[in-house]
């Protein structure tokens, strides 16, 4: 069986219920006007900043779309890019590949126009989908990246350099192509990176689609009756798999455009929403909302919500708790996981274990863990090593790397990077990350990335990044700066030159001091983290 499968099912099965909801708080009135559907529009219901379809139409886009592919010669071996903020289109697109036999290669948002051409030329992608938000960094690429791979946009007003998603899907049937994609087929690529911030492209089969599946559903017990409210966008794995406990449920979601809390109390309240999966940042801002007074839970309708989860990043325990004493009925769950195990719930803390809250967890269903040290040989309870993951989740490959392949798998172990002990329970804490990736807001940020950038700076003598305790963000960037000899600098200065980076990616803080160095040459982060309090951070936090 594949998700493929588990889509005409519950086309069959719940024909004309609703599959997702899409909500935009934030919308316009010229967005409401203008919007439409592609096709069946008598079907779909707008109002305003509100959209929905049910599973019926979700099958019969996706198919359209398929058709539509298939029409141009793609299918098993080809890759199609996608580019899109979440929107009802988003699903339907995803699925429409995985019917071809090709691979969906989700993009991130936050890609510059530099980024989104190296993903499509690693990942040899021969189509691209992009939205509105998109126009200009495509723009910027489009000679480029129309030479040897098709694009259309979705949304109206198609840019020249571009097909009309609208007209390219208009006229095919709605059939299911039934081309017998088994779970042995390629299915999808997500982009990850280390330290050197360099994307590595991570290939799946459908194999690892339905293992996340059912792993989400036997984790957090989906039913029919259960509303998700999914707020992360849809290219990363997090927000995609636990959807999928919608998807092997039949069950409907509900697609946030928008993190202030009040649109999320007001979508779990209006939606009727059971389960939310929040980032840190997120949830710390509902409870700031609640203890200023900003919002009050009397105005919502929230007696339905049972269960709330994060991932992505570090949790802080005393979020939780705090988390607790507003809403005390709820469950809770931390989930642990990369795209390369095809995003959480490898290791999971389990509602049950509330108890716990401080551990990632225990293996996930169907997973299984070890800890080992440098030669790969498993730590004795208590001891520090390498978390190593393994189940039908793993990736296949980091695609086109075969060297960075052989590192992180081997003997059909995934080695994470991440350090970790077990507790005489059998609960696993992270104690370390081995990369040094900064986990701000859910999004990854690449410290060298950031340093390169920041030592183009003509008074930058040496620079290194580390990321430290932010209690909405988890974490933000640090920039440590040595400013080269007789020469004065502010912090206003580093921070008007970092506005030539994607805002996200800048520092947040910025000192001058000198950069410890090793005798290899290599930045001593770990003596930068104990010196500005990270450490305390690494050792009390832990991963979702």
């Amino acid at each position: 069986m594949t998700i493929i499968d588990l889509l005409e099912r519950n086309s069959r099965e719940y024909t004309n219920e609703v599959a997702l909801v899409e909500i935009n708080p934030e919308a316009d009135d010229n967005r409401r006007l203008t919007w439409r559907d592609y096709d069946l529009v008598q079907q779909t219901v707008k109002t305003g900043y509100r959209r929905e379809i049910t599973w019926e139409i979700f099958n019969e886009k996706a198919n359209r779309f398929a058709n539509a592919l298939i029409g141009r010669g793609i299918g098993k071996g080809d890759k199609v890019a996608i580019l899109l903020m979440n929107c009802l289109e988003w699903l339907p697109i995803y699925f429409g590949v995985l019917k071809t036999g090709a691979v969906a290669v989700p993009l991130n948002f936050r890609y510059s126009s530099d980024e989104i051409k190296y993903c499509l030329e690693l990942s040899e992608s021969n189509v691209l989908m992009f939205g509105p938000e998109f126009i200009g960094r495509i723009e910027e690429i489009a000679d480029d990246i129309s030479k040897n791979r098709l694009l259309f946009y979705v949304g109206d007003g198609c840019p020249s350099f571009a097909e009309s998603y609208m007209h390219f899907t208009a006229d095919c049937h709605s059939n299911n192509p039934n081309l017998g994609i088994t779970e042995d087929d390629y299915a999808a690529i997500y982009f990850s990176s280390g330290t050197t911030g360099f994307p590595k492209a991570i290939l799946h089969k459908h194999r690892s689609l339905i293992h996340s599946c059912r792993v989400e559903q036997n984790h957090h017990s989906q039913t029919h009756d259960d509303v998700f409210l999914c707020i992360p966008p849809l290219y990363h794995t997090g927000a995609k798999m636990h959807w999928f406990g919608s998807l092997l449920s039949g069950s409907r979601a509900v697609l946030l455009k928008g993190t202030k809390p009040e649109f999320i109390l007001d979508a779990v309240s209006k939606e009727k929403c059971t389960i939310v999966w929040l980032l840190v940042p997120w949830a710390q801002d509902i409870l700031n909302a609640l203890d200023s007074g900003k919002l009050s839970l009397n105005d919502y309708e929230l007696s339905q919500w049972r269960l709330m989860h994060i991932g992505a990043q570090p949790v802080p325990q005393s979020l939780v708790k705090h988390w607790l004493e507003y809403f005390p009925n709820h469950q809770y769950d931390t989930n642990y996981g990369l795209s390369e195990s095809i995003g959480p719930g490898a290791v999971h803390l389990g509602v049950e274990n509330i108890h716990k809250v401080g551990a990632i967890g225990i293996p996930g269903y169907g997973w299984k863990t070890k800890i080992v040290d440098t030669d790969g040989n498993e730590v004795k309870q208590g001891d520090v090593g390498e978390l190593c993951l393994c189940g039908d989740g793993v990736m296949e490959c980091y695609y086109n790397d075969e060297e960075a392949t052989k590192k992180c798998l081997k003997d059909g172990w995934l080695y994470t990077g991440d350090m970790a002990m077990q507790d005489e329970d059998g609960f696993i804490y992270l104690v370390d990350r081995k990369k040094d990736v900064i986990i701000t807001g859910g999004e990854n940020l690449y410290p060298v990335q950031i340093e390169n950038f920041i030592s183009a700076y003509n008074k930058v003598h040496d620079v290194a990044v580390i990321g430290i305790p932010d209690a909405r963000l988890g974490e933000i960037a640090l920039a440590i700066i040595k400013v080269k000899e007789g020469m004065t600098c502010t912090e206003e200065e580093i921070m008007e030159f970092c506005s030539g980076m994607p805002r996200y990616k800048r520092p947040r803080k910025i000192v001058f001091a000198d950069v410890p160095r090793n005798p290899t040459g290599k930045i001593e982060k770990p003596k930068l983290r104990k010196m500005y309090g990270a450490e305390h951070f690494v050792l009390d936090q832990n991963q979702g």
